[in-house]
């Protein structure tokens, strides 16, 4: 349960860009048709290894690189959505980002806000500049 967040994607995402984090992530997901489940394992505090595919907030990343997690719960591979793209992944193959395809609207399942993410700074920078409304 997120309250709002998933109203608010849905309203403001052609508008302007949003980047969801953990919860925000797994809230883009569902927006748009996905499904959150249990992801087989409890990570709290740990570090994993994040493959990518340099699109969007990732451009320009090392690949793969070290990313702090939180969570129990992922967005599943199965049934996700044709308007949305896998952008990053674990070893294990768990989804850690997705992206809209037509919408400047963006998720990662780590916390780029942390200095456990190597990368974090780069991707808040990345995020930044995606240009808002004209």
């Amino acid at each position: 349960e997120a309250g709002v967040s998933k109203d608010v994607i849905l309203r403001f995402g052609d508008r302007i860009p949003i980047l969801g984090v953990c919860l925000g992530h797994q809230c883009l997901g569902e927006a748009f048709g996905g499904v959150v489940a249990g992801a087989g394992e409890i990570v709290h505090g740990k570090t994993s290894r994040v493959h990518h595919t340099s699109a969007g907030v990732l451009k320009g990343l090392p690949n793969p690189f070290e990313a702090i997690r939180y969570h129990s719960l992922i967005v599943k591979r199965e049934g996700l959505p044709d308007c949305l793209e896998v952008t990053a992944w674990t070893d294990k193959g768990l989804i850690m980002g997705l992206r809209h395809k037509h919408l400047p609207i963006e998720g990662v399942q780590f916390h780029p806000e942390s200095i456990m993410t190597t990368v974090g700074k780069d991707i808040l920078r990345n995020f930044l500049s995606i240009p808002g409304p004209a």
